[in-house]
């Protein structure tokens, strides 16, 4: 077939519900050979931990691409609600499926659709094994008995989702009717880099138009112009906010959250709404940004209506109060009496292509998934991690070299862009290597706590390993295996195949090392756009899911597991705010994906005293013996973090700030025991003079050469009496002194690091610095 063909095919099956005779035309196409062998897997053939989330697997067919076993499947779910949220538990069911279920030969992959009960929304999946092989005594080369990951790559599709991204991914292949693809092509087509670079590039050039239409808005309206200039705001920093308000609606729309109509439950909204309000169906307009837009961001989702099921008027409809702080406006802008009338064809337009170009055309186009993607699980979609991506790359943008930038961009100089960024030290550090330091600190943490409780004895540092590196692929097994046990206990059964993996230490002291999860401490003194702090949280959530099996508890769940990470355990600091708001969001979007309650959407922590614009080597003289002024500090921090009423709110803010400013003497810097000083209380040792601290401090610290324009650095750090101090030296010297300043006795230090100081002149006092703590390099 033509590519017309083929993207038709892929449009037909693919934004429609799920519609098995569509599906199989389209693998048939795809595949152009397959061999049909057809059965199903239900009731008794399902695994018992599966159950009550798989309803039925069938292979519609078997593939080879000459070299390897390709199964086509569709699995259909038991939950309208397991589609989304049970991602582990459907790759690690394909998994057990692949390594020979009940007997079956290996196969090296499958495609998978998982459909929902309703087959409006599913998944169309490539699931890989990472099998290891080994040679036998024997002689043969047998698979080796170990835990055997699988991965999984996925299309969002269905009735509610674009295929724009399948459509680019997929259509060459489907195109060609003389070569049947390799499994390497089918992984290929699902690499969700290449959908990222794209958008990201669209993004980009919708960020440089944005901001130049509030120029025009600005030079043209002397009441606008007099309002940014009294309050700070410039159009950069506006446009950037702005962007990413209209990102995080786009995926918080994928939650049925808006349009709600006035009786019904919250997940029933429109999964396109604001695409509806731009074509008038929640009210008409003159200007889109003035008339709608602004009330949609500081009304609607900024005030609390629960008194009135919150129901907005204006809209005709239901819009979920929020809280956290994204919606206030940027400086405390007057949005009310200033028109910014931005164009309405920046959001919408058909002037380059009959898609359009403004910015609800481009993000029209693309898959939004609130979830982050992990190791194991990708979504070919934008998810929250492109907003620390863009962030690496805007945050060097400010007001006063935007001209400069753009001058860049056009020389077509792909390398002169990135030294903005080097300027100011600022590095995206890749997800593989956040989950490689996030999973390594946590092992570490554990095991200290468990030699601190004199049990190190009982849970070794294997035990623990097992359950953060590979707990999650073996969670149903282990559920499986107690399930067994005790219906051999209850006599129903004789014997099992199934035997606990997991160590028995792990199961009887799983409550204990729950708690040391629920309690640990960890910040980020760099945090950037927050990478690290999302990253522990999915770990430690990963973590006591696989507990959950040993505990019984129905409540437990990812809710209220993240809930709990990020208003205890989650700090961090960054010296530029823009971070630290993008930072803020991706820690809301992730606690927003596990929100289930469909009667009563609980509002967002406020995260001003967690994740805090400061400059973390700097600091100040303070009494830290007030413990009266202390404790007012600490009991007033939890009742703005969860204050809904913004005037009130604002209350406890200026009590707070005005608490610190006399613990401070009046000094406006931050400083990590004043702002998060029930960390230093809540872990204090009597040993130490100055108190607790964190278990965990991670992170990739920036690197800037402190004798670069003029000194300014070394100027500004040569009298804060740190030991690691060389004029010719880098800034991250001083965040290792830092991070190990703030940790509890027994803490883990996990920064990233380059090599030089351990060969350079600069780097001997480091190295002296360090000979007191023997480091560990991972």
């Amino acid at each position: 077939m033509d590519k017309q063909q083929a993207q038709n095919l892929i449009k037909e099956t693919f934004e429609n519900p799920f519609d098995k005779e569509r599906f199989s035309n389209f693998i048939k196409n795809l595949l152009n050979r397959v061999e049909e062998t057809s059965f199903t897997y239900q009731g008794q053939y399902i695994p018992d931990a599966y159950k009550p989330y798989i309803s039925s697997l069938e292979r519609l067919y078997k593939y080879t691409d000459g070299e390897h076993q390709i199964d086509i499947l569709v699995v259909k779910l038991q939950k309208e609600t397991s589609l989304e949220r049970a991602r582990t538990m459907q790759r690690n069911f394909i998994a057990w499926y692949l390594n020979g279920s009940r007997g079956g030969k290996l196969k090296d992959a499958a495609l998978v659709a998982f459909v929902s009960p309703c087959e409006t929304d599913w998944r169309f999946s490539l699931v890989k094994m990472d099998y290891r092989f080994e040679e036998g005594k024997n002689g043969k080369v047998k698979v080796k008995e170990e835990f055997t990951p699988a991965r999984r790559w996925s299309f969002l599709v269905g009735a509610n989702e674009a295929s724009h991204t399948a459509q680019s991914r997929l259509v060459n292949i489907l195109a060609d009717d003389t070569h049947n693809p390799t499994l390497a092509q089918l992984e290929g087509a699902f690499n969700i880099e290449t959908v990222t670079k794209e958008f990201f590039l669209k993004y980009r050039d919708l960020f440089i138009r944005t901001k130049e239409a509030l120029d025009k808005v600005v030079a043209r309206d002397a009441k606008v112009k007099t309002d940014f200039e009294a309050k700070g705001v410039d159009t950069v920093n506006f446009a950037k906010k702005l962007l990413g308000q209209i990102v995080f609606l786009y995926f918080l729309q994928k939650k049925g959250w808006f349009g709600v109509e006035r009786d019904d439950n919250w997940g029933t909204g429109s999964k396109h709404f604001l695409r509806d309000l731009f074509n008038g169906k929640h009210g008409s307009y003159n200007n889109f940004f003035n008339d709608i837009m602004e009330p949609l961001f500081y009304e609607a989702l900024r005030i609390d209506r629960s008194h009135d099921d919150h129901y907005y008027s204006r809209f005709n409809c239901k819009i979920p109060f929020l809280n956290g702080g994204l919606f206030d406006p940027i400086g405390n802008y007057d949005w009310v009496h200033t028109d910014i009338k931005l164009p309405n064809d920046l959001f919408s337009n058909k002037r380059k292509t009959k898609e359009g170009d403004g910015i609800l055309d481009v993000f029209d186009r693309y898959n939004f998934t609130v979830r982050e993607d992990e190791p194991l699980e990708k979504e070919v979609a934008i998810d929250p991690e492109l907003l620390g991506k863009a962030y690496e790359k805007f945050n060097a943008i400010r007001p006063d070299n935007f001209d400069e930038y753009i001058k860049t961009l056009k020389s077509s100089n792909t390398g002169e862009e990135n030294k903005f960024n080097k300027k100011f030290g600022v590095y995206y550090t890749p997800r593989e290597i956040v989950h490689y330091m996030c999973k390594q600190s946590l092992i570490n943490y554990l095991y200290a706590q468990a030699e601190q409780a004199g049990l190190s004895a009982t849970i070794k540092k294997k035990d623990i390993e097992d359950l953060i590196e590979v707990g999650e692929l073996i969670t149903e097994h282990e559920a499986t295996a107690i399930i067994k046990q005790e219906k051999i206990k209850n006599g129903i059964q004789k014997s099992t195949e199934y035997t606990a993996l997991l160590a028995d230490s792990i199961r009887e002291n799983a409550e204990i090392i729950d708690k040391w999860l629920e309690d640990i401490t960890v910040c980020d003194p760099a945090v950037g756009s927050g990478a690290f702090p999302v990253g522990m949280m999915m770990e430690i959530v990963r973590a006591r899911n696989v507990l959950s099996v040993f505990l019984n508890n129905k409540e437990r769940n990812d809710y209220e597991f993240k809930r709990r990470c990020i208003e205890h355990s989650l700090y961090g600091v960054d010296i530029d705010p823009g971070a630290v708001e993008i930072a803020k969001l991706r820690l809301w979007l992730s606690l927003v994906v596990d929100e289930e309650d469909i009667k009563n959407i609980k509002p967002l922590p406020n995260l001003d005293y967690k994740i805090v614009c400061g400059n973390s080597l700097l600091g100040v003289e303070k009494n830290l013996f007030n413990n009266q002024l202390f404790a007012e500090l600490e009991q007033l921090k939890p009742l703005h973090r969860n204050e809904t009423n913004p005037t009130k709110k604002q209350e406890y803010k200026k009590q707070i700030d005005d608490l610190i400013c006399q613990i401070t003497n009046g000094h406006t810097e931050f400083d990590f025991e004043v702002y998060f000083s029930e960390v230093f209380h809540e872990k204090a040792c009597p040993e130490r003079s100055r108190g607790g601290g964190f278990d965990v401090v991670i992170g990739n610290p920036p690197y800037i050469q402190l004798q670069k324009d003029g000194g300014a650095l070394a100027n500004l750090y040569k009298n804060k009496s740190y030991e690691t101090f060389e004029r010719t030296g880098d800034i991250y010297t001083l965040f290792y002194e830092k991070g190990i300043e703030l940790l509890k006795d027994g803490g883990h230090l996990c920064l990233i690091t380059s090599n030089k100081w351990m060969r350079a002149g600069y780097g001997e006092s480091l190295r002296k610095f360090f000979l007191k703590y023997n480091p560990k390099i991972l």
